[in-house]
């Protein structure tokens, strides 16, 4: 392995100056300052290059982009695998508060893997100085509206990525990522998604069983993710609009796709992981029965989708944040032969009666959050080269199909949807926490919010 260049920077303008001088004080704002090697997304050379190596029990160098609670966690968990050593070498946030929180939480679990004295890169730009890393794995764990051109910038740069869930909020974005996936698979880069349900055992044999027909062919599915919602960071005194907007992303469109996307991607992609495929077509309803004030941004707190599949099988989905109703999170499927309680791991005959279950003594064991690091380190080590990038792009796009759905009232054909080239925003030319926000508020708060049925 080659040592990393570690060239110091001046703070650039995408740092408020409040921020610069704070990240001066605790000596943050360090590194090299190299820009991103081979131009347009397909260099190659490099990833070919890195995609030779079988890893075996050398080192693997991480990059972090994205310093919040996510990117901690998987970080963390990315140092904790086994086979080998692994390393921190660079990381980058937005927001210095997130950054150095970050820090001090994974220097806590792993004080020996973390080398990131001068590769600390606060801004809107910082990712391009972790992908001039010599990181081998990049983890991308901001926002997800960022996610398409911060992975075609990691397949530039020739770097097997861990991204989390979803990979884009609107469909231009899905087909960024298809594309760029394109060019990962040829240059053998590694691509997993944070879509933890596949590494899940008792998803993984349940669903093998229904593709074997262990209850015929699927007729209907259910999905839910009805909970309680999420947190709300209140607006500081000389915030930005975009700074305000990046800190409460959940609640923008452009920034997490709605909680259907955001959330209720996980259930839809075990969907289409039984269903062999993704959706045709969808049509539902949602609105905004309880968070209506400003401080919820954009998004609906109730979606309910029917998506139908190729053959006619159609899935029911709900999806909602309000406090004090009944919760549900899981999905079923109704077959020919049976019915399958895919989040209980759990199989019944046509009479009800349980045929097969997951063999584990408590079924919330083997979780697999922590498993998407331990599968793909692993993966690394061994000299594969997994790559999840399509199908989480469709489930992404499912996720946006339904969620067009809600907020037109219309019905919505995928093969229409999938080739819109409008955008929720130009994330590309947005630089700095000063620049213009994507979405503004009226003079009351309020942010623009979809009125079905109108447009």
């Amino acid at each position: 392995m080659s040592k990393r260049s570690r060239k110091k920077t001046t703070p650039t303008d995408s740092v408020p100056p409040s921020s610069q001088a704070a990240a001066s004080r605790r000596g943050f704002l360090k590194g090299g300052g190299m820009m991103l090697a081979g131009g347009a997304i397909g260099g190659g050379n490099l990833a070919v290059a890195r995609a030779a190596h079988s890893f075996g029990s050398d080192t693997i160098k991480i990059g972090l982009v994205g310093c919040g609670a996510r990117g901690t966690r998987a970080a963390i968990e990315a140092l904790h695998t086994t086979g080998g050593e692994t390393q921190l070498v660079a990381m980058a946030d937005v927001f210095a508060d997130n950054l150095h929180a970050a820090y001090r939480t994974i220097r806590g679990k792993h004080p020996h893997n973390v080398d990131v004295q001068d590769t600390r890169f606060i801004g809107l730009e910082g990712y391009k100085q972790v992908f001039a890393s010599d990181a081998d794995v990049v983890i991308l764990a901001t926002p997800p509206g960022f996610r398409p051109q911060h992975f075609e910038a990691a397949v530039d740069a020739g770097k097997h990525v861990f991204m989390e869930k979803p990979v884009a909020t609107d469909a231009f974005g899905v087909q960024r990522i298809l594309s760029a996936n394109a060019i990962a698979k040829q240059n053998n880069l590694a691509v997993q998604v944070g879509l933890q349900r596949r590494h899940e055992a008792r998803y993984q044999q349940c669903i093998k069983r229904l593709h074997d027909g262990v209850i015929g062919e699927p007729l209907f599915a259910r999905a839910y993710w009805n909970g309680s919602g999420v947190w709300v960071r209140p607006r500081t005194k000389d915030q930005s609009e975009l700074d305000y907007q990046i800190r409460n992303w959940y609640y923008f469109t452009w920034l997490s796709g709605d909680h259907i996307a955001e959330q209720h991607i996980h259930n839809l992609d075990v969907i289409n992981w039984v269903m062999k495929g993704h959706p045709n077509e969808a049509q539902g309803q949602g609105g905004r029965e309880v968070r209506r004030g400003p401080d919820h941004g954009q998004i609906f707190d109730h979606h309910m989708v029917e998506f139908t599949y190729a053959g006619g099988a159609t899935l029911l989905s709900q999806c909602r944040h309000i406090k004090g109703c009944s919760n549900r999170i899981g999905e079923y499927i109704h077959g020919t032969k049976g019915t399958a309680d895919l989040s209980g791991g759990i199989l019944f005959d046509a009479n009800g009666d349980r045929i097969w279950e997951f063999g584990a003594t408590d079924v919330k064991a083997g979780r697999g959050t922590p498993q998407l690091q331990v599968d793909l380190f692993a993966a690394l080590r061994r000299g594969e080269i997994p790559n999840e990038a399509d199908e989480a792009a469709h489930s992404t796009m499912t996720a946006i199909l339904g969620r067009i759905a809600t907020y037109t009232g219309k019905v919505v054909h995928w093969d229409t949807a999938i080739k819109d080239r409008s955008r929720l925003a130009d994330t590309d030319v947005i630089r700095s926490l000063s620049d213009q926000a994507p979405v503004y508020p009226d003079q009351g708060g309020t942010y623009p919010i979809a009125i079905p049925g109108i447009g």
